[in-house]
């Protein structure tokens, strides 16, 4: 059996899904105001960090430390995961 390592899957879904934000920016710039442009572009946003989304701070005085996490989808980045997912399902 061809097994692949589970880095090479992370990668991938990760580029999947930045190129499929990188197509929601193209769009945004392209469509005019109008529904399907509010459709292709309303965000979710997933955020790990301090208090209400801020990223969380820890100041020693002779350096501080920022904490944080946040992760946007919308409907184009799901479109490049998937398209991600199917590259690794043909190409075994």
């Amino acid at each position: 059996m061809n097994k692949r390592s589970i880095s090479i899957i992370i990668i991938t879904l990760f580029f999947g899904t930045f190129f499929g934000t990188l197509l929601g920016e193209i769009l945004a710039w392209i469509l005019p105001e109008s529904v399907v442009r509010d459709f292709f572009l309303k965000s979710v946003n997933f955020t790990l960090g301090g208090y209400r989304g801020e990223p969380f701070s820890l100041d020693l005085i002779m350096f501080s430390i920022q904490l944080g996490l946040k992760v946007t989808f919308n409907f184009t980045s799901i479109i490049g995961f998937a398209t991600a997912y199917y590259f690794l399902r043909y190409f075994r």
